[in-house]
């Protein structure tokens, strides 16, 4: 009964408590590291509607993305600015997505299973990623997430096989105007747009 209220309140931050709630937690959040391990979900009802148990073998890990498009570097020989291909360089990933590949990679031994916003600010946005540890004697015996263990799960956030990924690929898309939709876009190991 308790998520109900607390997603009501998440739902427009500006107008409850949660604005000035996460006004002092981003000053904080700013002098930490890109990559923190927390102790439980911020967001409690978004985390548990996402999959996530408060058992063992479960990680929560609250990830910053710098927002913008990408930066290039400038070119050494000379080019009227138009060609220098420096700015407005959009990314072809969702920040969430990049948010869900760093955290796979700091914990190389877990799968990511979902993630979700929890603040942002001009210059960063920041996403807490759950994430499972596959070897663990908890999570192969849940009949609820044991199917994560299985080897075709594998890398699952670098295939772009999260929610935030399909959503990228455009796999959210069904019926009537998404014909064209699979075989979707594929991302190579290495973040490459293939």
């Amino acid at each position: 009964m308790a998520y109900k209220y607390i997603a009501a309140e998440w739902a427009n931050p500006e107008k409850s408590f949660v604005d000035e709630l996460m006004r002092q937690r981003l000053i904080q959040w700013r002098k930490e590291h890109t990559i923190v391990r927390v102790e439980k979900p911020l967001r409690l009802d978004r985390a548990r509607k996402l999959g996530y148990k408060a058992k063992q073998g479960f990680v929560i890990a609250r990830v910053k993305v710098r927002r913008g498009n990408l930066r290039k570097i400038r070119p050494v020989s000379g080019r009227r600015p138009k060609r220098m291909g420096v700015k407005q360089f959009k990314p072809a990933k969702s920040l969430k997505l990049i948010a869900e590949e760093r955290a796979a990679r700091k914990f190389p031994n877990t799968e990511v299973l979902n993630s979700y916003w929890v603040g942002e600010d001009g210059r960063s946005k920041w996403f807490e990623v759950i994430l499972v540890d596959t070897s663990h004697p908890a999570i192969k015996s849940d009949k609820d997430i044991g199917w994560i263990t299985e080897k075709q799960h594998k890398r699952r956030a670098f295939r772009s096989l999260t929610s935030a990924g399909k959503n990228v690929r455009g796999l959210h898309k069904r019926g009537k105007g998404a014909e064209k939709a699979r075989p979707s876009r594929k991302f190579g190991h290495k973040g490459v747009h293939q």
